[in-house]
This record gives structure tokens, C-alpha cells and sequence, in this order.
């Protein structure tokens, strides 16, 4: 059963310790994951999710990453990060080099999920992203960190250089669309709505 938002977001998914493969993920890519894993029968992978509020803290992903690697050395024939770099300036990428474990190329979710190539080719500076996670944890994630329960007069300091909120759409949900764009005039952006389904995680799980 897969945990609710808030566990995702503060205490992540904990691996069950069965399985030859062992993916290490964001809480945040929890259901993609495991909705990849199920509907292609992949019963070999288990899945451990960090909490996906350390996307709120860069500097933290790869210390943890590697302490949730080390602590399940040897259990495994395998091992993957589900990450992409992610804010962590490369740290991330000298764990896994240093420990001989593969993770996801590019900067961060937005970009495999929209596919990196064109999310590069895009070049939008000044977009402001949503995935399906993010759009039902908008509060969590933006709204009470950034204080703007509290003072949303600092509105236009965050965000006034964005022009509009990009939501990029794992699943067709009407409820998170609306999410989405209700989140994206609270913060005084015009809305796009982008269909990528899991874009570039859907391959790199499958190979597992």
C-alpha cells in the first residue's frame, strides 16, 4: 500500500527488503515508480522512498542517498537512484559514481519527466513547475515553506520574475489540473498544462 502525500513528503517509504533490485527514490516519484513497477509485472524491484521534502534542503539528497544505499549494501544483486541531480551540484552524481550505482541523467524530475532534450530545448527561465505530487502538495511544498500563509504580500518577491506555472501531468486528473491552475493564480501566473505521462523514468524503470 502505497503511503499517503504527507508520509511521502516527511518520512518517505520505507523498503520492504525483498526483491533483487533496489530502487532508491524521491518520496515524490513513489506512485510513478510503483505504477511503472506494476504494470509491467516487475515484482523483483522494492522500492525506498527518502522523504520528498529534502527536495526543500538540495544539500541533504546525496548524504542520505548514500546512508539508504550503505545501510542495504549487500542485500540486493542491484541497486538504482531515481534521482536526477536535483540541486545537489554534482554531489549526487560522485555517490553513485563512487559506489558503482546508476542513476538518472539531467537536472531534475521537470526534465525526464518532460523529456530532457526538449525540456532543454525549451529554455524556459521563466516557468514555475508543478508535477502531480507537487500540485497536491502545493501547501507543503511552496505555500507554508516560502510563508506565504503568512504574509502573501512576498508574492512578488518569489515569483515576480516567473511568468507562468507549468503543470507537468503524470496521469490525466481533472482534480489535479485544477489544483494546478487554482496554484497557479494564487501566485499570479498564467497556466499551462503539459501531458508527459512519466516521460524518461518510464524507460529507465522498465530496464531494471
Amino acid at each position: 500500500m502505497i503511503p499517503d502525500d504527507t508520509t511521502l513528503t516527511q518520512d518517505g517509504l520505507t523498503a520492504k527488503g525483498t526483491g533483487r533490485v533496489l530502487v532508491v527514490a524521491c518520496g515524490a516519484l513513489a506512485r510513478e515508480v510503483l505504477a511503472i513497477r506494476d504494470m509491467n509485472g516487475m515484482d523483483h524491484l522494492d522500492l525506498h522512498c527518502l522523504p520528498a521534502i529534502l527536495h526543500n534542503h538540495p544539500d541533504r539528497i546525496a548524504p542520505a542517498v548514500e546512508a539508504a544505499l550503505d545501510e542495504r549494501a549487500g542485500a540486493y544483486a542491484r541497486a538504482f537512484v531515481a534521482y536526477a541531480d536535483c540541486g545537489t551540484g554534482g554531489a549526487l552524481s560522485e555517490v553513485c559514481a563512487r559506489l558503482g550505482v546508476e542513476m538518472i541523467a539531467g537536472p531534475h524530475c521537470y526534465a525526464f519527466f518532460d523529456g530532457l532534450d526538449r525540456f532543454a530545448a525549451r529554455d524556459e527561465i521563466d516557468a514555475f513547475y508543478l508535477t502531480d505530487f507537487l500540485a497536491r502538495q502545493f501547501d507543503a511544498f511552496v505555500v507554508r515553506p516560502l510563508g506565504l500563509d503568512r504574509h502573501p504580500e512576498l508574492r512578488d518577491m518569489y515569483f515576480g520574475n516567473y511568468r507562468k506555472l507549468v503543470y507537468l501531468a503524470q496521469t490525466d486528473d481533472p482534480d489535479l489540473t485544477a489544483r494546478a491552475e487554482a496554484a497557479a493564480t494564487a501566485l499570479g501566473l498564467s497556466f499551462e498544462r503539459r501531458a508527459t505521462g512519466y516521460g524518461e523514468l518510464l524507460p529507465e524503470i522498465q530496464r531494471l
